[in-house]
């Protein structure tokens, strides 16, 4: 089994040659210079597509937010609620559970493996199935909690009826998250950039029609939302199983039911490191309706945290391309080339953070009105645009050191720095500067940057302080482990042949 795994580990196939051209392993003579182009190149062939449908995608959330914040302030703050609070909760489970299918897909295809590809991504559909649906109760008595915890009974009301039309949506979230990491682990996910685009102008216009000519309100709103989400994931399954993913994709199988639990576990772990950075800034939406004027307050933060998510869908983008390029490099088993993706991914998310960071400073005290016509909003947020600003560049960093966990499959030690950095260090500092200090939003905003700070810092010193070889050696115990059993070597083997 091992000698096996050393071979196609070796081995230098078509596949790779079309993939990854230009390997820097494959030519030590290139310059510096020319070593880091080559990585721009693979950096951006996961990021590009990855920024263009992240954005596109929470582009949806924003458009929609802002089609509904025009008719009324009382919806505007019930749409934030829901957004922020229950969307963001079902994102981050789903979204972090699918993680782990990028962790194995990206090293299972660094090694070659790629028929398994497929398996991993029908194991990963059935764990978010099955979660989503968990879920369904939180959306259905939504009303109820919101009350619960504090909220007025108008905005509570409103934002149980918006929640109830989001439920297609969070279905629709447990399946694209899964198949667009399976796709882009294996450097095809510009179909997902390119349905998720035509599906974004598609919606800009149905809510137009909807909301602006027919006067539909929220649910004509939504009803543009939930039509134009589903054609993404009708697109990306005729790509998959319209024939143009041949090597990684076999079809069905009840292999997909096997070993569900070690993935479970690695799933549960990434849920759990995704959903902690998720409900943080849910955490202080929260926390900020009970602030004065909480209509207002509510309505403002959310403005600013949802610009501040949607420049975070371009940074992610970073957080993809580190996790692919690390677990590809860890799966082929060059620590160098992993180290050196590292540093090349930062130095460019930082770059674009820097030109997102001038863009929010010129025109953050304009853009409210993007949202609202309401004033005492658009001068509340006016007030955050510098703190917004500095939010924006600080994103730019911590994404690629989460994307580097995911990338190892470390993404329990995470959830612990996210733990101890977020709630420990940054809602606490934002209660203190919010209530005992005075500073209301600010405070809270403040606080919420603090515990970004740190928890890049923090990931930082634990990259630089990680040792690669021994990363290389998990990924290879996880690979023989629970991909290659000896029951699938012939079924391996004949898939090898194909490819070659």
């Amino acid at each position: 089994m091992n000698s096996s795994f050393t071979e196609n580990t070796s081995n230098k196939n078509r596949m790779d040659d079309e993939i990854l051209p230009g390997s820097a392993s494959k030519d030590k003579r290139c310059s510096w210079k020319e070593e880091i182009l080559l990585e721009q190149k693979k950096i951006w062939r996961v990021g590009f597509p990855a920024m263009l449908a992240r954005v596109t995608q929470y582009g949806m959330f924003v458009v929609t937010q802002a089609f509904i914040g025009h008719t009324g302030q009382v919806n505007l703050a019930a749409y934030s609620l829901v957004q922020i609070l229950l969307v963001q909760l079902g994102n981050g489970i789903l979204v972090g559970m699918s993680s782990a299918s990028e962790t194995l897909c990206g090293q299972a295809f660094g090694a070659k493996q790629y028929h398994l590809m497929g398996i991993y991504l029908q194991r990963s559909l059935i764990i978010n199935l099955f979660a989503a649906t968990i879920l369904l109760p939180v959306f259905v008595f939504s009303s109820s909690i919101f009350k619960l915890i504090g909220e007025e009974d108008a905005t509570a009301d409103t934002a149980g009826y918006i929640s109830l039309w989001f439920i297609p949506i969070l279905y629709f979230v447990a399946i694209n998250v899964t198949i667009q990491k399976y796709l882009q682990c294996q450097l095809k996910n510009m179909i997902v950039a390119w349905v998720s685009t035509a599906s974004f102008v598609i919606h800009v216009f149905l809510s137009w029609i909807f909301s602006s000519k027919l006067n539909l309100g929220i649910p004509g709103a939504m009803t543009a939302m939930i039509v134009s989400t589903w054609l993404i994931v009708i697109g990306e399954c005729v790509y998959i199983f319209g024939g143009w993913c041949p090597n990684t994709w076999e079809g069905f199988t009840f292999a997909a039911f096997s070993d569900l639990v070690p993935v479970l576990k690695l799933s549960i772990s990434s849920g759990v490191m995704v959903c902690i950075e998720v409900w943080y800034h849910a955490v202080f939406v929260l926390l900020a309706g009970h602030l004065k004027n909480a209509t207002t307050a509510i309505s403002a933060f959310s403005i600013c945290l949802n610009i501040l998510i949607w420049e975070l869908m371009a940074c992610v983008s970073f957080l993809t391309a580190s996790s692919v390029r690390v677990s590809n490099e860890l799966g082929k088993g060059d620590a160098k080339a992993a180290k050196f993706s590292i540093k090349v991914i930062l130095c460019t998310s930082l770059s674009v953070g820097v030109f997102f960071w001038a863009l929010c400073l010129a025109f953050g005290r304009k853009i409210a009105f993007l949202f609202t016509n309401d004033k005492a909003v658009a001068e509340y947020v006016s007030s955050l645009s510098v703190l917004l600003a500095f939010s924006v560049l600080f994103n730019s960093s911590q994404t690629v050191f989460s994307g580097v966990a995911v990338g190892s499959g470390r993404q329990a030690m995470v959830a612990y720095v996210n733990i101890f950095c977020y709630y420990v260090i940054g809602v606490l500092v934002g209660v203190v500067l919010g209530w005992v200090a005075g500073l209301q939003v600010k405070g809270l905003w403040m606080g919420m940057i603090l515990g970004v700070t740190s928890q890049s810092l923090l990931l930082a010193y634990i990259t630089w302080r990680t040792d690669w070889e021994e990363q290389i050696n998990k990924a290879k115990e996880r690979l023989n482990h629970w991909l290659l059993k000896p029951s699938e070597e012939s079924h391996e083997s004949s898939a090898q042949e194909r490819l070659n």
